[in-house]
């Protein structure tokens, strides 16, 4: 079989920044995600916040209209929001308009595209400004062959959704890099392709197709080449479940880490579906993952432990590595867990 070709994607350069970021009416914050991965990550390309309702979410950016956003140098309005179906609600629609005609074009990861919504498109070509989804795969994906690629891969998979998979697999790479190790971080969602360049959308491919955008994601490299990829979604999410299972069975890991949020009971959205167990969650996708990669391992657990304090989540990390005899960390704490995490994923066990 041929090798699966490399791709091109839109560059972040390409991107007119700095951003507002909008939040929306959105109240739940797992629903802002790309706000704050770009808050996080990309810092300094975001000029400030913007909101259509007094409680909406906060991710501490200083709030600004859009005409003092632009008066700040801001060039565009970053849609922070990743909402269930990605859609674009009617009562957005007068604060979006309001910014293309402040001068902002406006930049989407949603589902639903801009250029569809007509008052966006009468606003837009009235002011001049563009209308950019980014959440748009390459043309031409192959299915997937199952073949074996050359180098060697991590993915980050999730007891659920908007966990911390993408700042997991974004830490790791960090780290890799910082000892010396040729890693490259590769985008599989629209706030990580924002954040490193390119990607692919994996939630926005065709399901017959999601095994082979994850080979073509990550092709042959180099024996000592490690791509750090992010997850999506979680094999036990009753509606996402999908896009997982492509991704694993596509990007063969050698490694994966699994990430979850202590104290979250329930599948995000879906309230009446308990969260799977870690053990659950490692057992399933190394039975899953086998079928391209025999030797998929698990390297340990990263841990979401922004709600803890630091005594209380190492405590906890702690009594969790003893119990299920791996390393667990939170990747954003570092520390000396975090090393351990980085040194178990590097193994040659």
């Amino acid at each position: 079989m041929n090798a699966p070709s490399s791709i091109s994607h839109q560059s972040v350069s390409t991107l007119p920044l700095p951003y507002l970021v909008f939040l929306g009416d959105t109240t739940e914050p797992g629903y802002a995600k790309t706000a704050f991965g770009l808050r996080d990550w990309a810092r300094e390309e975001c000029v400030g916040q913007y909101a259509c309702a007094e409680d909406a979410v906060s991710v501490g950016l200083p709030s600004m209209t859009p005409t003092q956003a632009k008066a700040a140098g801001a060039r565009s309005l970053v849609i922070g929001v990743a909402n269930p179906g990605g859609v674009i609600p009617a009562s957005w629609i007068p604060a979006l308009v309001e910014a293309l005609d402040a001068g902002l074009s406006i930049v989407s990861g949603l589902h639903a595209r801009l250029k569809d919504v007509s008052a966006l498109r009468e606003a837009a070509s009235r002011s001049g400004q563009k209308l950019i989804d980014v959440r748009i795969p390459p043309a031409n994906i192959p299915v997937g062959t199952g073949r074996k690629r050359s180098g060697k891969r991590l993915l980050t998979v999730g007891t659920d959704c908007a966990l911390g998979k993408k700042y997991a697999a974004l830490s790791i790479a960090q780290a890799f890099a910082e000892r010396g190790i040729d890693a490259d971080f590769r985008a599989t969602g629209q706030t990580g392709i924002m954040i490193a360049g390119g990607g692919v959308p994996m939630d926005a491919v065709i399901s017959d197709f999601e095994a082979g955008a994850a080979e073509i994601l990550s092709p042959d490299a180099a024996d000592n080449h490690w791509d750090i990829i992010e997850g999506q979604g979680s094999l036990y999410h009753p509606a996402y479940a999908g896009v997982s299972l492509g991704l694993l069975h596509g990007s063969q890991p050698d490694v994966f880490v699994v990430c979850h949020q202590p104290g979250r009971k329930t599948v995000l959205g879906l309230p009446n579906f308990a969260l799977p167990t870690i053990e659950e969650v490692i057992d399933l996708n190394l039975a899953l993952g086998k079928r391209t990669n025999p030797e998929i391992r698990c390297g340990g657990i990263a841990m979401n432990t922004a709600a803890f304090s630091l005594e209380d989540a190492e405590d906890l990390m702690g009594r969790e590595s003893k119990r299920l005899g791996l390393p667990v960390a939170d990747p954003i704490r570092k520390g000396r867990a975090f090393d351990a995490l980085i040194a178990s994923c590097l193994s040659e066990k």
